[in-house]
């Protein structure tokens, strides 16, 4: 699994923060998101998947 983030596209709504907490952060200055793990491991990707789908902007993109 690959995920993209769009960083122009984030809304810092937190919801891929909440989903999964071990991939994604938020900046401090502007909520935007931070990808933590790229190529996380396979025991994350229903949560990876899930913070994709409630992303509010579609920032987040996963490649399997």
């Amino acid at each position: 699994m690959r995920v993209n983030i769009d960083e122009e596209a984030c809304v810092g709504a937190g919801q891929c923060v909440l989903a999964a907490a071990e991939v994604f952060d938020q900046r401090d200055e502007d909520g935007v998101v931070v990808l933590l793990q790229a190529e996380p491991p396979a025991e994350l990707g229903e949560a990876v998947r899930e913070a994709a789908v409630l992303c509010p902007a579609m920032a987040i993109h996963v490649e399997d």
